[in-house]
Formats: C-alpha cells, structure tokens, sequence
C-alpha cells in the first residue's frame, strides 16, 4: 500500500482539497497554524512554559522551556475542542445528510477497529473548507509509520506471525471498506456527500485510521439518560503531542466544570518537570505489537511485551520430550487433568488456546498451571492447591520440585522452538542495523530483536529459577 494519499481534489469550493504528496516528517501543509494560539484562542489553557519542539525518537512533542511545579496545570481543553464521533453538534442543518452518511458508513466498521469511526469524521474535517478544526489538523502528520504503509518486503521483516497476521487482516478491512465506501457514496446528492464528493481510497482511510489510533484517546463524554457518561474515543488537539514514557511527568484528567457541567479535559504535572524535559504520558501499558501497529514506533526493553503461543498438545509434548520428560501426557490427559483444562479455559469448544510468554507475568498463569497439573501424576497434591496458586510463578514448587523442574524445562523448550520460527538471529539482525536502512526496514528490525530478545530472557530466568530448585533438592 503507498504510503501517498491517492485523493483526487474537485473544483468544489466548500471543500478542502484533499490531495498531498506525501515527504517524511512533514505536516499536512507547508507552514500550519501556530496550534499553541489556537488552543488559547478558544479557550483552552496552556502553560506559559510549554513550547513544540523536534524530538529525537518519536518526532514533534511539546518541551517544558522553564521548570513546572508538580500539580500544575499544563493544557486545558473546553469540551468543544477534542475532536469526536457522533455527535450532531457541530453539525448544521446543511451538513446533517453529510453527517448521516458518515454514520452509515460507520456501521460497517468493526468495534475492534473503533480508529476508523473516528477517521471517518477527521476524513470529513479534513475535507470542509472553513472546517473549526482546520488548525489542528493542519498541524498533523502527513504520512505515518504503521505497518499498514510498510512495503510488502518489510512487512516480511517483522517475522512474528500473530503481528503479520493483524498487520494483513487492517490491510485487508481498508480495502473492503475501500469498496463499501464507493458503494455506499455512489448516488449520494452532491450535499449530502460527506468528504465533498472527493474519492475517498484505502490509502485515504489508511492515513485517517492511523492518525486516530497513534493520537486518540478514550476518555468520558456525554452523560446518559441514567447520569453515567459513555467512554468515548477523542483526538485532543496539542495534548496529543505529549510523548509516551512509562514513567510519565504527566496525566491527563477530566474535570466537570460547575456552571455547566462539561467536561474539561486537562494534562496536570504529576511531579516537577524541569526546563527542557519533554512532556510525557503514559500511552498504556501496550505490547511492543500494539505500539507498531497502532503508533508506529518500538520500545526498547519493554516490560509488558509478550509473545503469543499457541496451546497445543502435540507441541507441548514435543517440548516435554525435548527438555527430558520421558512420557508426557498433554495429548491424553487423564479425566480429572482435563477438567481443570476446562477450567482453564484450555479445553473444550469454546476454549481460548492462545498463551502469553513475558510480560510482568512472565508465563501466563493459565500455561503454568496447566503444565503444572498435567505434568504432575498426583491428583491428590493438585487438589490441595486451588487455580489462583496453581497459576503463579511466586509460589515455588507447590507440586513438587520435580514437577516444576518439569514444568519450566518444558517452557524453555517452547522458548527454544518459538525463536527457532524467526529465519535470522539477534546479532544478524544487530548487524544488519547499523547498515544504511530505510526507516521502516529499521524498525521491523528493531521489533523482531525485541520479540526475540524477550524470549532470550524469558529462558534465562526460568533457567536461573531451575538451576536454584535443583539445587534446593540436592541440598542435604
């Protein structure tokens, strides 16, 4: 997919034409609206101390330019500034068959992809000559790097099969929608369209969807008939510009104002940021798939990355075997070892097989318990011991060292299988870094040493923790 936006401008005038030529690190036009003004000029606060500025790792972000006091407030937004998805209130009586349309369009659109609702409505803003959000969007990306706008070759990079397999099934929902789009718009009157009658393709969508999933966040909006208010994704213009650290200077919180009972959305200082530091929240504690899919960048070292396996029995016997159990049983488990799989949520029709490796986990407690309890030959022991214990690597042993010698060889075993899966090696990819590459080929390159690094270490700490159980038995 070309990381262009294939758009094509008409001669409409109230619309904004839609057509760019893609240039990296650029933003949607030459020389934006000063976003720090406009935030001001609504209404919104900023911090005297906050200024934008070119970052090193994750490109624009705002920089403090004098010490802020911790719990000072940083940027407010009013409640008409974040940029949201169905709401008619913005809309005119001239743009209610143009927002209808949107709405239609939007229901074709998988929950797990909530991002494209959302770009529907940026898409249209974008679009509309004399749009209230023009200087915010103007100020955005112009290109984006999701593997999603990867070439093919670099998609083949990322090596790790359930990221290809998310990265080829949005490929394939943008061309889908593509189609939908075009058959949803067709007849539509001229004033009803909702980009203006502009062509709207699957690049298009794939540069909207992008620019909400690596900006939006999901906060409070409107309340409810009942008082409660709806959880409701929003893109907050200069807010959005924080960078993300795991440990962040930074929250966002929401403040009902008294007299009329919206909601404020503002960034607070949540300890002493000093000059020159950037400014910082926490993105969420995401895996290194969900950071490259969703905001095109990896983190090194991150502690709440995982891998994904699948629970499989032919494999886990192999794994067993492999790591010198001499007859294991996960093919036929006896009845009662079955029925805490089931519990498990590892057998049975409605079971979910997939399994996590890292993490603050380090192995899913699921896993571990059902190694634990197959492994284990007695049913008597098991049953003293209820799921929660059975699922955690902090209680040491509660089979029996031999079983849990057993139980952790057998996932070092996996571990060993899972990075026999990627065709190159940690120091080949290393090597191949520090070599010109292009910036995507960089950092399919930096996510699969990190996946495979994670994997190196799941196996030595396990190692280190069967290494010290042996040696507790060997003790006199």
């Amino acid at each position: 997919m070309s990381t262009k936006m294939m758009l094509m401008a008409n001669s409409l005038t109230h619309v904004r034409p839609l057509t760019c030529v893609a240039a990296a690190g650029s933003r949607l036009v030459p020389q934006p609206p000063d976003l720090i003004k406009w935030v001001k000029s609504e209404g919104g606060f900023v911090h005297k101390s906050v200024q934008i500025s070119q970052g090193d790792s994750f490109g624009l972000g705002l920089v403090a330019s004098e010490d802020i006091p911790k719990g000072s407030d940083i940027i407010a937004l009013p409640q008409h500034i974040p940029l949201k998805f169905g709401s008619l209130e913005a809309e005119t009586s001239l743009d209610a068959g143009a927002h209808s349309a949107l709405i239609n369009l939007a229901q074709h659109v998988p929950e797990e992809l909530w991002a494209m609702k959302l770009g529907l409505k940026l898409l249209r803003e974008r679009a509309k000559k004399g749009s209230f959000w023009w200087p915010y969007i103007s100020n955005l990306p112009e290109t984006y790097t999701v593997p999603i706008f990867f070439p093919g070759e670099d998609i083949k990079n990322l090596q790790y099969a359930p990221l290809l397999y998310q990265v080829n099934k949005r490929c394939r929902f943008l061309l889908e929608f593509d189609k939908i789009l075009k058959h949803e718009l067709e007849n539509l009157k001229p004033d009803d369209h909702p980009f203006g009658g502009q062509h709207v393709d699957s690049s298009a969508l794939g540069w909207a969807m992008s620019a909400v999933s690596s900006r939006a966040f999901r906060l409070y909006g409107s309340k409810r008939p009942d008082g409660t208010r709806r959880n409701v994704p929003m893109m907050l213009p200069l807010i959005d510009m924080c960078n993300h650290s795991f440990d962040p200077n930074a929250e966002i919180v929401q403040e009902e104002e008294n007299r009329n009972r919206n909601m404020l959305v503002k960034v607070v200082a949540g300890r002493q940021i000093k000059q020159n530091d950037s400014l910082l929240l926490n993105y969420g504690c995401l895996s290194s798939d969900l950071f490259l899919l969703d905001y095109g960048f990896v983190i090194p070292s991150n502690p709440y990355d995982c891998i994904e396996l699948k629970y499989d029995a032919a494999l886990l016997d192999a794994a067993s075997m492999a790591a010198g159990v001499s007859s294991p049983k996960f093919s036929s488990p006896s009845p009662w070892q079955q029925q805490i799989l089931s519990h498990l949520n590892l057998d049975g029709q409605n079971s979910d097989l997939k399994v996590t490796l890292g993490g603050r986990e380090l192995v899913e407690g699921r896993l571990l318990a059902a190694l634990r309890v197959v492994l284990s030959d007695d049913e008597e022991a098991v049953q003293q011991h209820d799921l929660e214990t059975l699922k955690s690597l902090t209680v040491e042993a509660p089979l029996g060292i031999s079983t849990e010698v057993a139980a952790l060889r057998t996932i070092v075993a996996l571990c060993v299988i899972a990075l026999g899966h990627f065709p190159t090696k940690i120091m080949e990819d290393e090597s191949l870094l520090k070599q010109n590459v292009s910036p995507t080929t960089e950092l399919a390159l930096q996510f699969r040493i990190q996946k495979k690094s994670l994997i190196v270490d799941v196996m030595r700490d396990l190692s280190k923790r069967v290494k010290l159980l042996l040696a507790k038995e060997s003790a006199p």
